[in-house]
């Protein structure tokens, strides 16, 4: 059975899910790579909130350079809100992404502002 490029990665993300989940005090950071765009969002997935997001197409975003620079910029933006909200340490949900260019980026730049995961 050959799986298409949806199917897969739609796989891969339940196979994920099944071991990530968010409290209150260590919540899911959760990633979507779109073509264009790169989306974040810290998970509380006991009361199904949203505590924080960060996407490329914020304000405060400076959306200049390459997609890898850029998602950079949102992770280290993440960080610091979520800093403000008093969260130290994340459960990291690539989001049936490989690790590697703009999801890894956006790790590092996490990591670098100060999230552990």
């Amino acid at each position: 059975m050959i799986l298409s490029k949806s199917d897969r990665k739609l796989r891969i993300r339940r196979r994920i899910r099944k071991v990530s989940f968010g409290t209150a005090t260590r919540p899911r950071l959760s990633v979507f790579r779109s073509n264009k765009e790169i989306y974040v969002q810290l998970i509380d997935d006991n009361s199904g909130n949203t505590l924080a997001s960060a996407s490329s197409r914020d304000k405060s975003i400076d959306a200049k350079g390459t997609k890898t620079e850029v998602a950079n910029a949102v992770g280290k933006a993440i960080a610091e809100k979520a800093k403000k909200a008093g969260i130290e340490t994340v459960a990291f949900d690539r989001g049936g992404n490989l690790y590697h260019g703009r999801v890894k980026s956006l790790a590092e730049g996490a990591r670098e502002a100060g999230l552990k995961f």
